[in-house]
């Protein structure tokens, strides 16, 4: 489990501010693939978005914990229909963000 301090969380919700959403979730809710798109992309970009379109009956909270226990990662911030999720990558060449994050610890 991926424990964050203060500045390292504020760190990542300011860097987050200008991503935008990467996923959409609608009707069909929280699926295997979706789950599966998730952990591939925060893989290459350690940090990602995603939203709740309004169609959907599912909860952000829940979703986005549901999501970040599959994975491995931890929930930065739920903000109205939209999450941030972080996970640092296991692969070298996209620590980016996770060799600044560690520099804040």
């Amino acid at each position: 489990m991926i424990t964050l301090n203060k500045a390292q969380t504020k760190f990542l919700r300011k860097y987050s501010h200008n991503l935008k959403p990467l996923f959409q979730m609608g009707k069909l809710g929280l699926t295997d693939v979706f789950i599966e798109q998730v952990d591939n992309a925060i893989e290459k970009r350690e940090l990602i978005k995603f939203v709740i379109l309004q169609n959907s009956d599912e909860d952000l909270d829940d979703v986005a914990n549901k999501i970040a226990d599959e994975i491995g990662g931890v929930i930065i911030q739920t903000i109205g229909s939209t999450a941030i999720l972080y996970r640092p990558s296991s692969k070298e060449k996209y620590q980016e963000i996770s060799q600044q994050v560690n520099r804040l610890s």
